[in-house]
């Protein structure tokens, strides 16, 4: 008797080997495309596709791995350890004997797999629920297949075994029908059948796809087709980049769907969990890494790079600026070649210039921080105009220190400002002043050395020069 094609599943996603082919010391499935670890994807899509419990198998690297899903999904996915890595049949019995009360149906994937569909794992349970199979999965035709495993089917046409590429005969390895690796078995079935496997293979290790062939001679297995641009595992830095390309393109047309303008689909970069609103502009060369917000009417030119960063209503971000962890208020403008450093808070219709930096610091409402200048650890009012080339002197070797300018201050280009010290309200400062104390409420301050006119000088240290040059 079949199945509700509603009803509760598990998925057990194996996610415990090296990839040793990625040369790096961090775990395969914790590596990235935008801006999210190739297991955080698999795990999102089974989530998506209606997992009611979703075990994550861990083992090479553990703990990083442990603390992503932590972060990313808290109590909503499980981990079960496999001490040793020895094959997908024993990583699997290492999820399914931890936990003796799973029922009904489990779905088994693989943990970098970023660009599987929630839509093909769903319809793959739904179909082996409707069918009352032992076993589903999914299969693929390759025009070349080598390193799959081949899918041997009866005369009859049914699915008998999977052979692995390194296990195949002559004729098996001609088959271009391949296991891709998503399953949908009975619990049942599952925890009795994969105490039966055995090593008696080429890697001597426990292979889940003998569960197949139990499978298919105590009754039927169901298949669908897939399609292997979607399901390629991802096992070297090249294959990597490959799946990011993709990804990063779906990113691109999905927000220009929903109203987004974006300038060149093939250059924008946009994390996934990113939010963009309809009707913000991205230029060509943007890239928008980890949690940003843009508004709508924002403008980000091209070349930008900003990383949780929140871009507010009509702010427009003037090329090649660079920002982090950071606020741009409503109707601000950055850049261009501008730098905003963690923990800057630009407030509404504020200006950083070109080649301009900032870092701590808060921009009152209207305020401008001109060309050429540094400015940190600051906590500027509303109004204030900072000239080019101004220093906030924030740093004593020690300490970070403050500087305070209240609203409607003036400071003059090529001033320096040694922290801590506060400008009060309407204070001007004269261009070439460094400031070293408070300056009160309306005042002036000035501080340069005394201007001589030495009258013919110039002339004279020229003929100096000439005669010496001449000798």
């Amino acid at each position: 008797m079949s199945s509700d094609r509603t009803s509760p599943w598990n998925a057990i996603i194996l996610g415990a080997g090296e990839g040793k082919r990625m040369k790096s010391d961090r775990p395969k499935v914790l590596h990235e495309i935008a801006g999210r670890p190739l297991v955080s994807w698999v795990v999102r899509s089974a989530l998506a596709a209606g997992a009611s419990r979703c075990l994550v198998v861990v083992g090479h690297g553990r703990d990083e791995v442990e603390q992503e899903l932590r972060a990313s999904f808290g109590e909503d996915v499980e981990t079960v350890l496999q001490p040793r890595q020895n094959g997908t049949g024993d990583a699997v019995r290492c999820a399914i004997e931890a936990h003796p009360d799973l029922e009904g149906r489990t779905a088994v994937l693989y943990g970098d797999c970023p660009l599987l569909p929630a839509s093909l794992l769903r319809e793959l349970v739904e179909r082996a629920n409707a069918a009352d199979a032992d076993c589903g999965l999914v299969t693929a035709t390759l025009a070349d297949p080598g390193g799959y495993g081949r899918i041997v089917r009866s005369d009859a046409g049914d699915i008998e075994r999977i052979v692995e590429d390194r296990d195949c005969s002559t004729s098996e390895r001609a088959i271009r029908e391949v296991n891709p690796g998503l399953y949908s078995f009975k619990t049942g079935f599952l925890r009795e059948s994969i105490q039966q496997l055995d090593t008696n293979n080429a890697q001597g290790e426990l292979y889940l796809t003998d569960v197949v062939e139990l499978a298919a001679r105590r009754g039927k297995v169901i298949n669908i087709e897939g399609d292997m641009s979607e399901l390629t595992g991802i096992n070297d830095r090249r294959e990597l980049a490959l799946a990011a390309a993709i990804k990063r393109r779906a990113v691109a047309e999905e927000l220009a769907r929903k109203g987004v303008g974006v300038v060149d689909l093939d250059t924008l970069y946009v994390d996934a969990d990113c939010e963009i609103e309809p009707g913000a502009v991205l230029g060509a060369n943007v890239h928008l890494r980890g949690r940003c917000i843009v508004r709508a009417g924002a403008h980000i030119d091209v070349g930008c790079v900003l990383v949780d960063v929140v871009v507010e209503k009509d702010a427009k971000v003037l090329p090649y600026t660079v920002a982090t962890d950071s606020t741009i208020g409503e109707a601000a403008q950055v850049g261009p070649f501008s730098h905003l450093r963690p923990k800057s808070n630009l407030g509404p219709h504020s200006k950083v210039g070109n080649f301009s930096e900032t870092k701590k610091t808060t921009l009152g409402e209207g305020s401008k921080v001109n060309h050429l200048s540094y400015v940190g650890d600051g906590v500027i009012g509303r109004g204030v105009n900072i000239g080019a080339g101004t220093i906030f002197c924030n740093y004593d070797g020690e300490q970070k220190h403050t500087t305070t300018l209240e609203d409607e201050v003036f400071i003059g280009s090529d001033s320096q400002l040694i922290a801590p010290v506060t400008v009060k309200k309407g204070a001007y400062v004269a261009s070439g002043t460094t400031v070293t104390r408070d300056v009160p409420e309306g005042a002036l301050a000035i501080a340069r050395a005394k201007q001589e006119n030495k009258e013919g000088y110039a002339a004279r240290m020229r003929a100096r020069f000439r005669k010496k040059k001449e000798g």
